[in-house]
């Protein structure tokens, strides 16, 4: 099956970005969003986003015009009505997916797929909020999505095969690598960063290592930034999030968040885009450290290296191992979605602890 239009709810950064990515693959896209303002700061972040590519030759003037002629923009789901899939984009808060859900349910036709964008909470859940949880799928882009290649596109127990071949068809036809996974808190991508950045947040917490010790210590090891650097990337109230919903699944105590994490989340202080997190910045959305260039000037240590990056790899070969994805997926999971040089199993084979 084809999808001839598509929906996407919630125009904020990342939904913005999925709608780009449709329309640039010439799909016919309908943006919704809960008000006129709203809509607006989606409109000028799919505007700002295609006019950077104009300024930088890999877009021309003509073809920007073709990518926005193709979205049409409302704050009324009824525009949904004849989409055959519609993407939910809004924030990491399973009432609120729910209420979408409840919505999209009512307004959307009998054989319209209907995928969340969530990154982290059980689409299953999610689903039960509709009459039609077989006509639930996962569809997980990465930020910034025109950018990024990773898509994970997730089935629950009871979702058509045939619309989750769809949804990863139309993946692979946008120019994306999909990756097809079952329904677990976290998925691949995330359960594997955050097994990786939660113990890292929880080191800094027990003081036995700094900060700037922390980061020095995995860049050694070639990776691009360090976890609590990246973890301010990210921002720290979706990094708890995140790592809410995984200790919730798991129940092991790597998972839940630091005290420290909870903290700064309380103050406000969420990273780059408040100015201050675990590090404090020039101003709000620097990737600049206010004063000096503390996170990179750490001592590294070999033994905070493996503290933290061997149960990251062990966490990839059980996954494998399980059955729950294959090596390539754990691999493209973390160079694809999370940046990192090399993906965990093809470390491990190149360590000589990988047999399969």
């Amino acid at each position: 099956m084809g999808f001839r239009k598509v929906g996407v709810v919630g125009l904020g950064t990342m939904g913005a970005g999925i709608a780009e990515v449709l329309a640039r693959g010439g799909v016919e896209t309908v943006g919704i969003e809960i008000n006129d303002a709203a809509l607006e700061r989606g409109r000028d972040n799919i505007e700002s986003s295609t006019g950077r590519a104009v300024k930088r030759g890999r877009l021309s003037e003509e073809a920007q015009a073709q990518i926005l002629g193709r979205i049409v923009f409302s704050t009324d789901f009824a525009a949904l009505s004849d989409c055959d899939l519609v993407i939910e984009a809004v924030p990491e808060r399973i009432d609120l997916k729910e209420k979408v859900f409840a919505e999209l349910d009512k307004v959307c036709g009998p054989d319209a797929v209907l995928a969340t964008n969530t990154s982290s909470l059980s689409v299953t859940e999610i689903a039960a909020a509709t009459t039609r949880p077989d006509s639930i799928v996962g569809v997980h882009f990465f930020n910034p999505a025109p950018v990024m290649k990773l898509v994970e596109v997730i089935s629950t127990e009871r979702s058509r095969p045939e619309f989750v071949a769809a949804v990863t068809e139309l993946v692979r036809d946008l120019g994306k690598t999909p990756v097809t996974i079952g329904d677990r808190a976290g998925f691949v991508a995330n359960r594997l960063l955050f097994g990786y950045l939660g113990p890292a947040a929880q080191l800094l917490e027990s003081g036995e290592a700094g900060k700037e010790d922390i980061d020095a210590s995995m860049t050694a090891i070639g990776l691009p930034m360090g976890p609590l650097t990246l973890m301010d990337l990210i921002g720290l109230d979706t990094c708890l999030e995140v790592l809410e919903a995984i200790h919730r699944d798991s129940g092991e105590a790597r998972h839940e968040p630091a005290p420290l994490l909870r903290s700064l989340v309380a103050e406000g202080a969420l990273g780059r885009k408040t100015g201050r997190g675990f590090y404090t910045y020039e101003k709000a959305g620097s990737g600049s450290v206010a004063g000096s260039t503390e996170a990179v000037e750490g001592k590294a240590s070999s033994e905070i290296s493996d503290r933290l990056y061997g149960p990251y790899l062990q966490d990839a070969a059980e996954m494998v191992r399980s059955g729950y994805c294959d090596a390539d997926a754990a691999d493209a999971a973390m160079t694809l979605g999370c940046g990192f040089p090399v993906g965990p199993i093809t470390e491990l084979r190149n360590r000589g602890q990988w047999a399969q």
